[in-house]
């Protein structure tokens, strides 16, 4: 059904149609149409058993490039992590997934940070297609090695420039450590104006942005065409003057934009007018490419071995699917809390959504190997310690849920506690009521709070970790993976249950 309903939009005809796109008859040129293949989100060679994955993005792309010299492939971000197999290489396999399909120009998404700064270096130096990011320096001050701030293609006398733009947010969210990021709207702004001056007659900012990002970009006005990444869902915008869209995740419905764009003069001066048709390409139907597919199945060899070895059964069904773990309580995130309290031996433990990347349903029946465990959680973050106070632990709740309507990461899966919390407050006043051990929470107390060294940290917004008295730190912990794989085969998958810990009023 998407596929019917998407597979030609032609914004133009109905912008024309509802009066706001006025007729090109001053202009004299014939027009030009340049296709934008847009790629985002796509981490992991597990994708692709029904639709998505590289070796169907690949195919996609040779036939679009075989069709129609006038393409540019912009990848917004989010490549080196979390699959499986980048917790042993660091996100090599996929540079040279990405080698091969050679991208026109790709953004850094905030997971390209997540092993640190010299891991992020590593693999953009190894990358042999062009890497843009404006907004990105070093610490002096100078750009990243290998990293340039914009791009100019030229299509048949019709200049099209992109300006690379990843997100600020990284440092809630990654470990960009001592890199600079500057805000984009700002960047745009500046880097569009110096795209104009060289002639560019269309603007693209390809940016790694979350939705509210998405709409600052779009009201600078400064871009012409945003294509972006982050949010996981198929978004295609257009109010008229700018364009906006993103790709679903991991390649499964892949947005193309032809734009459509004439260039003549009128009183002497150039003259630009443009409008967009958008292809929605469900990836199911696309043959994969046997190499990029011969290629896949290397890799996955390397990691059966070590990986298929079995732990225990799901009791019952577990949910890992990006919308549950990021907004309700799950069995299988209260799973993950139960074995990081019970391996630290602390009196809570608290956990988040965003660290939870299998995106899968287990069926009650199903048996859980290693390859599981570490499909979902394949940072390599360590099980740590902090004693808190009440009221502190207070405070990381309320932040736990003070985004569950944008799907933030932050979402807090607990153990050793009930929480009550009331949606219709404000973010920030939201949480009603916390027992520990079957007690109403003493906000005097201090308690012991097992968590995961990016939120110790403060990543996720979970800054009051930081203020907490460090009783096991990350170079104490033990991974947090290792911690869920023992806890699986020695007791089971007993407590993977929704049984009330977070309730919503």
């Amino acid at each position: 059904m998407l596929k019917q309903m998407f597979s030609r939009l032609s914004a133009a005809a109905f912008l024309f149609a509802a009066g706001l796109l006025l007729p090109h008859s001053s202009l004299s040129a014939e027009p030009v149409t340049v296709s934008f293949v847009i790629v985002n989100d796509l981490d992991s060679i597990e994708a692709g058993e029904i639709r998505g994955g590289f070796a169907r993005l690949a195919a996609l792309v040779s036939r679009e490039r075989a069709e129609n010299d006038n393409v540019l492939v912009l990848h917004a971000g989010d490549a080196i992590f979390p699959s499986l197999l980048s917790g042993f290489d660091q996100g090599t396999h996929i540079i040279e997934l990405l080698n091969a399909i050679a991208p026109d120009a790709m953004t850094p998404g905030n997971h390209e940070f997540d092993l640190g700064p010299d891991v992020f270096r590593e693999r953009m130096l190894q990358a042999t297609f062009p890497i843009l990011a404006a907004n990105l320096r070093e610490a002096d001050g100078k750009r990243v090695r290998r990293i340039n701030d914009t791009r100019m293609f030229e299509f048949d006398g019709v200049k099209v420039g992109v300006v690379g733009l990843t997100s600020d947010e990284s440092y809630i969210k990654s470990s960009p450590g001592n890199l600079k990021i500057a805000k984009m709207p700002d960047t745009l702004k500046e880097q569009a104006a110096k795209l104009r001056d060289a002639g560019a007659d269309i603007i693209v900012a390809l940016a790694h942005a979350s939705r509210p990002e998405d709409q600052e970009l779009v009201q600078t006005r400064a871009a012409d065409v945003i294509l972006s990444g982050d949010d996981h869902d198929l978004s295609v915008f257009f109010d008229g003057r700018t364009l906006l869209a993103e790709s679903r995740s991991q390649a499964e419905y892949v947005v193309i934009v032809d734009l459509e764009i004439e260039v003549g003069e009128k009183d002497g001066e150039r003259r630009v007018t443009w409008s967009p048709d958008f292809r929605i390409i469900d990836t199911a139907d696309i043959e994969p490419d046997p190499a990029t597919a011969k290629r896949i199945a290397g890799y996955e060899a390397e990691l059966s071995k070590e990986l298929d070895v079995e732990l225990g059964t799901a009791r019952i069904a577990l949910d890992s699917r990006r919308a549950t773990v990021r907004s309700e309580e799950s069995a299988i995130g209260n799973l993950i809390a139960d074995a990081m309290r019970t391996a630290a031996r602390a009196d809570v433990a608290l956990t988040n959504g965003g660290g939870i990347r299998g995106d899968k349903i287990y069926e009650a029946g199903d048996v859980l190997t290693r390859r599981d465990i570490l499909s979902e959680l394949p940072f390599g973050n360590k099980t740590v310690v902090v004693e808190l106070t009440g009221a502190q632990i207070k405070e990381a709740l309320e932040n736990g849920y003070s985004a569950i309507e944008d799907a933030s990461g932050r979402f807090a899966h607990v153990s050793g506690m009930r929480v009550q919390v009331n949606l219709s407050n404000a973010a920030g006043k939201r949480v009603t009521g916390i027992e520990i051990g079957g007690s109403p929470i003493d906000p005097q107390k201090t308690y012991t709070l097992a968590t995961n060294d990016f939120l110790l940290r403060g990543g996720d917004g979970y800054t009051v970790f930081t203020e907490g008295k460090v009783i096991r730190s990350v170079l104490d912990g033990n991974l947090m993976a290792s911690d869920v794989m023992v806890y699986v085969r020695i007791k089971g998958t007993d407590s993977a249950t929704v049984d009330g810990r977070v309730t919503f009023e």
